[in-house]
């Protein structure tokens, strides 16, 4: 039986503290590549220590350093810019999890140009919009990718150049492999400021067409306090800085958006330790094999994927043997079925996070000096001021629903690092995403959350998932995590539906566990279940089965997309 971390001893309470005694340092030359590589491998004790375990289905493991990081680094620098690529350029990053994407990152930022993430999963207008906004000069992909950017390549006049690892011999684009092998492995620093931008990451595109959040190279240091925490200190031990253990990454989260990137490979490196790039599916037993091989110890799951390995391994302890030491997860509410999961069967208290690709990583649990508290998002992470407010900008008082945001400055009054330079090309919107004197103001998330006397947040849903049934306030969360107790449900999503005497009705949409079939009966187990858990009113009066959820390319449910299918089909019911 797994160790139950935190069942011993009551965890203290050091949050107030944390918060009092920390203070940014943010220096006026800062550059990501910089602290996450080049260092390391200028270290003689470091650079021979590995970065990144390189996996993929039936092929052996491959393991790079710092020094092969960062010599790969220079060379595809080099070749970017013998194409022309300059300071401020936008480069398109269409890669999956493997070793050559850590390269290209480390090769962008280096030259002072944008990194632009793409993921391996959009399809032809997702690729074609992003590269047109973003006026992209160069595309970096491999063979899985490649087909995708070809297809749309017409469509981006200022797309000048297509770079492909494992590229076709037919001479269609320039051939990765040959042309870093040809070029030097030095390169020159380009000295960026903390300010200077770093990423532009495109928003889901949920509400409408995709934003682009333009990064700074400073957000990685703003980042780096809630990974700190979420990561109950990565290996190092908080009350003894000289005592540090062995930590190794992992997350299935995509290297193409913020979960990935800016929570996952950034911050592993920056730490210097060794982070696992699986070029796979995710699923449950490959989520164990790659913990238990590898010795993975700290990870980032999001719900989805928890909830997924609980049902195919309610006690994975029979099976698999692992030394995690830290879990965190985001996206969606984990619960409470979850939290007891990790904590009782991966001997783990998972800590939640919330953050936005605008400004991440900003409020979540630390169970190592804080009590984490199941289902709530957690205390606001040093150096960070964040807040529940109303419509006019003014804070919630406890227990009253309200925005989340965060304040442009922290509680001693200095600047966060932590916030995004602005939408690209989209002044509008940005100005749109504030509250307040520019100076020293609230950016609203959009998501909805209610802070208990203790100072912990507890998620609502998004301003737009939130929604009145017979006079009554639904969020859908608490409802999804009910369901997903019951062991027919693997996963769930809670919508409207129109009704025309109370104007909605409370509407599941479920997809099964492995074992069990929809039928009439299964149906009122299910809202006997809610009812006997929740408010009368939040039961689904419809239950609709369903194979799997709609899910944004970062691992959210698209609770707008069966919602907007709800409102049709009683608009098709009135013909």
């Amino acid at each position: 039986m797994p160790h139950r971390q935190g069942s011993d001893t009551p965890r203290p309470d050091l949050h107030q503290a944390l918060h009092s005694r920390f203070g940014w340092q943010v220096p006026d030359l800062f550059n990501m590549a910089e602290v996450c590589s080049r260092r390391w491998a200028a270290d003689r004790k470091h650079a021979g220590t590995t970065a990144v375990i390189d996996t993929a289905p039936g092929q052996p493991d491959r393991t790079f350093t710092y020094a092969d990081l960062q010599a790969q680094s220079n060379r595809l620098s080099n070749v970017l810019a013998s194409l022309g690529v300059r300071r401020g350029d936008r480069v398109a990053i269409v890669l999956p999890q493997r070793f050559e994407t850590a390269v290209a990152y480390m090769a962008v930022l280096q030259m002072g140009a944008v990194g632009m993430p793409l993921s391996q999963l959009f399809g032809p207008e997702a690729l074609s919009y992003r590269l047109h906004d973003s006026e992209a000069v160069v595309a970096l992909c491999d063979a899985g990718t490649l087909p995708g950017i070809q297809a749309v390549a017409a469509e981006s006049p200022l797309l000048r150049h297509v770079v492909c690892m494992d590229a076709p011999a037919d001479g269609t684009v320039l051939d990765w492999t040959a042309l870093c092998t040809q070029a030097a492995d030095r390169f020159d620093l380009v000295s960026t400021h903390a300010d200077d931008p770093a990423v532009l990451i495109y928003t889901s595109g949920t509400t409408g067409n995709p934003k682009g959040a333009l990064i700074p190279h400073r957000a990685l240091i703003g980042n780096l306090t809630g990974f700190v925490c979420s990561q109950n200190w990565f290996g190092f031990d908080p009350f003894d800085a000289r005592q540090p253990s062995k930590a190794v990454f992992w997350s299935p989260a995509d290297w193409a958006w913020t979960g990935g990137l800016m929570d996952a490979l950034l911050p592993t490196l920056y730490f210097g330790r060794p982070i696992v790039a699986h070029n796979g599916r995710f699923g449950p037993q490959v989520a164990f094999e790659l913990i238990e091989r590898h010795g993975v110890t700290h990870t980032f799951l999001f719900p989805t994927a928890l909830k997924a390995m609980m049902k195919a391994f309610p006690q994975p302890s029979q099976q698999f043997r692992f030394r995690l030491q830290a879990i965190m997860s985001a996206g969606e509410a984990v619960g409470d079925a979850v939290f007891a999961y990790c904590r009782d069967q991966l001997g783990v208290v998972v800590n939640e996070m919330f953050g936005q690709t605008e400004i991440n990583y900003i409020v979540g649990n630390c169970d190592r000096l804080y009590p984490a508290r199941a289902g709530s998002m957690g205390k606001a992470y040093p150096g960070h001021r964040v807040a529940v407010i109303d419509d006019e900008g003014r804070e919630c008082p406890p227990g009253t629903p309200g925005d989340v945001a965060v304040h442009r400055l922290d509680v001693h009054g200095d600047p966060d690092p932590v916030f995004f330079l602005g939408y690209w090309k989209n002044d509008r919107a940005t100005r749109a995403k504030f509250t307040g004197d520019p100076a020293s103001s609230w950016c609203r998330t959009g998501d909805l959350a209610v802070q208990d006397a203790d100072g912990y947040l507890w998620y609502q849903g998004r301003s737009d998932d939130v929604f009145k049934a017979a006079g009554y306030r639904i969020g859908p969360s608490e409802i999804e995590n009910c369901l997903v107790k019951h062991p027919a449900v693997a996963n769930a999503a809670v919508v409207p539906k129109p009704d025309a005497e109370r104007g909605a009705v409370v509407k599941a949409y479920v997809v099964l566990a492995p074992g069990h079939t929809g039928n009439p009966a299964l149906v009122a187990s299910l809202q006997a279940h809610v009812k006997g858990q929740l408010a009368p009113y939040e039961y689904p009066k419809e239950i609709e089965f369903i194979d799997a959820l709609p899910m944004t390319t970062t691992g959210k449910v698209q609770r707008r997309v069966l919602r907007l299918q709800e409102e049709e089909r009683a608009r098709q019911a009135q013909r």
